[in-house]
């Protein structure tokens, strides 16, 4: 094979990976490796000095083992997973902001007494969250470094480490549920004076809600609750994956109070416009393969707020200017990954990598 792909694949989630090889000209799976470690890449690709493409994804560990394998070789990253950590850094950027975002739309003050049992957890967690989150902070504004922080608090190095990257600094809010999509439904009906819990719940059956009773009747005992306090607490700030949505997608879509929020969001938090932006211009060029915009949209990303990503895309700056121009990418080999899960679920998950060599490399 002289162009390959080259990815990991799961025996167990989150426990243990093996690699996947394959030759992208002749779409076929060319080999198993029993681990993702990169020595174990390296020493297979050193055994193939007439490979000249190295289609990949965005992990450190192939690109390391292709380097010193087969240094000459080009390597591209893959396209779908450019796109898809482009969407996750402004998902980033928008956990970063939610504490402006709050303030933009008029939530920046929790009222205990509206909330849930549930949610009356979920904000003392968050309370004893940001107990931690200040007591770092503190002891780092005093000069401490991270080792000194980890000795004195008893937090592990990466707790302390998100904390003082800004990555821990999200603000309480409810936890999306079931509701959430039949809410302008039952805003309507309460304005009418339907107000009993039991009978909006068999409304909402009969038209393909199926939540239980119990969601139903708490929104309307936290209504009614909302109904005796002053307004200004009512407010609630949407997850940042919903906020990120609602400023992704076409105005058109929006219902009208959607449009509303996301049109305070973008006057209260301005640099989070700019970086919705930038993501819309990398993906861009990625679909039109416009190599030439590159290197000004490094000079504008690496400033704001998903500036990370930009960092990480000037680290792997010559596989990610080859995924922009090549033809190839790692999509063909995802799909191999596809087939060998089938292939191992027809084993319960008990094959090993020869029984699965012979099945999948044999077979092809």
């Amino acid at each position: 094979p002289t162009v390959i792909g080259i990815d990991d694949w799961a025996w167990r989630r989150n426990q243990r990976y093996g690699t996947i090889i394959c030759d992208l000209e002749r779409r076929k799976t060319i080999a198993l490796l029993p681990d993702r470690e990169p020595s174990t890449a390296q020493a297979w690709l050193s055994d193939q000095p007439q490979i000249s493409i190295i289609a990949r994804d965005r992990g450190g560990g192939y690109a390391t083992a292709a380097a010193k394998a087969l240094p000459q070789a080009t390597q591209v990253a893959d396209r779908w997973h450019l796109m898809e950590n482009a969407s996750r850094a402004f998902l980033d950027a928008v956990r970063k902001s939610m504490r402006p975002i709050r303030t933009a739309i008029g939530a920046a003050t929790i009222n205990p007494e509206l909330l849930t049992a549930a949610e009356r957890i979920q904000y003392e967690g968050y309370l004893r969250r940001e107990d931690t989150n200040a007591a770092i902070l503190d002891l780092a504004k005093s000069g401490a470094a991270i080792k000194e922080i980890v000795r004195q608090t008893g937090y592990s190095r990466g707790l302390v480490r998100c904390v003082l990257r800004g990555q821990r600094s999200d603000i309480f809010r409810v936890r999306e549920n079931s509701l959430e999509l039949h809410l302008p439904w039952l805003d309507a009906q309460w304005a009418a004076g339907h107000r009993n819990g039991t009978e909006l719940w068999r409304k909402l059956t009969s038209q393909g809600f199926r939540g239980c009773l119990r969601v139903v009747t708490e929104w309307a005992t936290r209504r009614r609750k909302a109904e005796k306090v002053d307004a200004g607490t009512l407010n609630r700030a949407p997850s940042a994956k919903t906020i990120a949505r609602l400023m992704t997608i076409g105005r058109d879509d929006l219902s009208k109070s959607e449009t509303v929020t996301v049109a305070a969001i973008e006057c209260g938090v301005p640099l989070l416009v700019e970086a919705r932006e930038a993501i819309a211009a990398f993906q861009t060029m990625i679909r039109k393969k416009s190599i030439t915009d590159l290197d000004p949209w490094l000079e504008k990303a690496r400033t704001g707020l998903i500036a990370s990503f930009a960092n990480g895309v000037v680290k792997d700056r010559a596989a990610v200017s080859a995924a922009i121009t090549s033809p190839w990418s790692n999509g063909q080999t995802e799909g191999q990954i596809t087939k060998l899960k089938l292939v191992k679920r027809q084993m319960y998950g008990r094959g090993k990598i020869d029984l699965l060599q012979a099945r999948v490399i044999g077979a092809g």
